[in-house]
């Protein structure tokens, strides 16, 4: 009897400032392939993301990286079955290039085009695990450097938005806090090498719980950074204090959120995804919380925690299942709620 040809799905990704294609075969999750160009070199001597160089950078490099990611998963463009992109939310220069190529491939290779929302991505990311996977339903907390969301997930495409930050995303805030304190970006990865030497206790900055609301808040958090680092005081504590106090009121804020929407929703089941759910005290934390409360976690591998198009491939398998696809009219968008 022969064997049964799983469907293949090729992804792009290029919603910020790292130019990703990856091959995966759906049934198993299986990621063939997975390539990542990243800019944080390009970018990291100006503070912070340039939009205008991210989307010339991602024109130079999108065909040799989905070439890469084809030739790495041994696959040819006959063989696959369709070709998702991810077209929102995320810089709109950024997202028209990676769009663009995805619909002048899918013309030329005569596939299926899929558009999936980045946030989608995230949600599914776990699922590349090759251990214990989510099943339905389950909770998701997004946190990356432009998303700070809590959702309630039935199903493929039945998605509730229960929080959302009023203002800086959790990302944004250690990437501004790092800049104010004189570090390299992006700050996440920086501020939680340092806090593992600080005091976490040193400095009580504010935790914006924002009672009676799953909602989030971190412009006030990073404004006490600010002045504490005006003031006297900062000359009696470490630099490594200062991380570590930061980064444990941004942990407990995220924790309570976390704790209260459990009990509300009364899902045992929470998905942590996004560039920040690679944080090792989060991790910890959460881990630790799951415990204690009584609910499953699952986390995507620490590579793939931060934007890559394996986890688009994933979502766009969902979507290719359900035979929604979409045509050459996609259009990019840079706010594309879920």
């Amino acid at each position: 009897m022969p064997k049964e040809r799983k469907t293949i799905i090729l992804a792009i990704d290029t919603s910020c400032d790292d130019t990703s294609a990856a091959v995966i075969s759906g049934e198993d999750f299986n990621m063939l392939s997975n390539i990542v160009s990243s800019q944080s070199e390009i970018h990291r001597k100006y503070g912070g993301i340039v939009p205008e160089l991210a989307s010339r950078r991602h024109m130079e490099l999108i065909w040799p990286v989905v070439n890469e990611a084809l030739s790495t998963a041994e696959i040819t463009l006959s063989a696959l079955n369709a070709i998702s992109v991810c077209y929102g939310p995320g810089l709109i220069g950024s997202l028209i290039v990676g769009s663009s190529f995805a619909k002048a491939l899918a013309y030329a290779a005569s596939k299926p085009l899929i558009g999936v929302n980045h946030l989608e991505g995230h949600m599914f990311s776990p699922f590349l695990s090759k251990e214990e996977r989510p099943t339905f339903p389950f909770i998701c907390l997004i946190v990356s450097g432009g998303h700070t969301s809590l959702y309630r997930v039935e199903g493929f495409a039945r998605y509730s938005e229960l929080g959302r930050t009023r203002d800086d995303a959790v990302g944004e805030a250690y990437d501004k806090v790092a800049k104010m304190l004189g570090l390299s970006y992006p700050g996440g990865p920086i501020i939680d090498s340092l806090a593992k030497k600080g005091n976490a206790s040193a400095i009580k900055f504010p935790r914006p719980f924002l009672n009676g609301s799953l909602d989030f808040s971190f412009s006030g958090l990073k404004t006490a950074v600010r002045s504490f680092i005006a003031a006297k005081e900062f000359q009696a504590v470490t630099l490594e204090d200062v991380c570590a106090s930061f980064q444990e009121s941004v942990i407990d804020v995220l924790l309570k959120k976390v704790d209260d929407v459990i009990k509300m929703e009364k899902i045992y089941s929470l998905v942590l995804a996004g560039g920040v759910a690679a944080n090792s005290l989060l991790r910890q934390k959460m881990t630790a919380l799951s415990q204690a409360a009584g609910f499953s976690l699952f986390l995507p591998p620490l590579k793939l925690c931060t934007d890559n198009a394996a986890m688009i491939a994933v979502a766009g398998y969902f979507y290719y299942q359900e035979g929604l696809f979409a045509n050459m009219n996609l259009t990019p968008k840079a706010y594309l709620p879920l």
